[in-house]
């Protein structure tokens, strides 16, 4: 498996031939829109900077697209989509937000979307479990920040963290830089260009690694 990140919350997932895309984002974030082909796409909710599946290209007749809650399969992947909320009042101020919990090549994905909610709930918690990969906002503004980020670590203990919708050049959005999220973790890691991994390459259940990948 191979994973690529754009900038926001968009990530290129690819095992094999099959591509899964996450959270897709327009001109109007201030980043170049991703360009590539796959097969199923994830939204989170429902903003320009997370629904633009027009950027990319239907690697078959059609891109299978997974919009919210619920239970779907395809292609050897199972998705579940979790509802929560873009802030802390139970959405009343950013509305709805899907997290997405993947199983693919025998791991456990989750991806949190523009996760806001400060408090951890039971049912969120319950069906996070413990994932292989975590895809997690970590800048604050439209999402929880680095100490709240960093908190939800400490709870919810992935085995791998990759951080997401921080500050990066050109994004107009002017969310916290990663260095606030890792100062609340107290690690250091050097930036990738992608992650490869497998699951016989995950850390052992008692540890953690916080993967930072660059952005094209």
């Amino acid at each position: 498996m191979v994973i690529t990140y754009y900038g926001l919350s968009c990530f290129k997932i690819q095992s094999g031939d099959t591509v899964l895309a996450v959270d897709p984002f327009s001109k109007e974030s201030g980043l170049t829109p991703p360009r590539f082909g796959a097969d199923v796409v994830l939204i989170s909710h429902g903003h320009d900077n997370h629904n633009n599946v027009d950027t990319l290209t239907a690697k078959g007749a059609d891109i299978f697209k997974i919009t919210g809650p619920g239970e779907y399969e395809f292609k050897g992947i199972v998705v579940r989509g979790i509802e929560s909320f873009h802030d802390s009042k139970n959405g009343k101020q950013k509305g709805k937000n899907t997290i997405y919990i993947i199983e693919w090549e025998g791991m456990k994905l989750a991806h949190l979307g523009d996760y806001g909610e400060e408090a951890l709930r039971s049912e969120v918690q319950e069906a996070l479990g413990t994932p292989d990969i975590m895809f997690l906002p970590v800048g604050g503004g439209d999402t929880i920040d680095g100490e709240a980020a960093a908190k939800l670590v400490n709870e919810i203990e992935p085995r791998v963290i990759i951080p997401m919708h921080y500050k990066i050049s050109g994004l107009k959005a002017k969310p916290d830089g990663i260095e606030v999220f890792m100062k609340e973790m107290g690690e250091k890691a050097e930036p990738e260009e992608k992650f490869t991994i497998k699951k016989s390459g995950l850390p052992a259940a008692e540890e953690s690694k916080i993967v930072i990948l660059k952005t094209p």
